[in-house]
């Protein structure tokens, strides 16, 4: 493959991981303000509000499901890197490249395969939270199992794609 339609096809692939970890870190700022409002109501008015609650939780799931491509496209992702730091750019290339291929792409995509079904019996109950007051979205929580893995998959797949080009 040329080097110009490898670094197109990264493109392409990167463009939804990217452009939907950007949008979801944005849910840091929901996540303050929905706190601050818990906290006033709790501590001041004595007022509990579950679904205030429960969605500073989905906001806090969501983030990481969404933004976990992102990060991992930006090389932001924790590493242990002992012997890593030493090594050269080919030698560290073709690490990140073993990685994508035993263990993201695996993880991704059996991730996929086995959240299907719990995600879509979650739709075809249209599941609630259990508790009074909670929202009654559960579904589309569950639904970012699904959202994660697929954009781990795009996001993986343009770096195994980045390797062959740095050829």
């Amino acid at each position: 493959m040329s080097k110009k339609i490898i670094h197109l096809s990264q493109s392409v692939l990167t463009f939804l991981p990217t452009a939907i970890g950007k949008f979801a870190a944005w849910f840091v700022v929901a996540m303050i303000f929905l706190t601050g409002i818990v906290v006033f109501c709790r501590y001041v008015l004595n007022i509990g509000i579950i679904s205030l609650q429960e969605m500073t939780i989905y906001l806090h799931g969501s983030l990481f499901l969404l933004c976990a491509a992102y990060a991992l496209g930006e090389d932001e992702h924790v590493r242990v890197d002992i012997f890593y730091r030493n090594w050269s750019k080919r030698r560290k290339a073709f690490i990140n490249f073993l990685g994508q291929v035993l263990f993201v792409q695996p993880m991704a995509w059996l991730t996929l395969l086995i959240s299907i079904d719990y995600v879509s019996f979650s739709w075809s109950i249209g599941e609630v939270s259990p508790e009074p007051g909670g929202l009654p979205i559960v579904y589309v929580l569950k639904s970012m199992l699904l959202v994660f893995a697929i954009l781990l998959i795009l996001q993986s797949t343009a770096m195994i794609l980045k390797y062959f080009e740095d050829r």
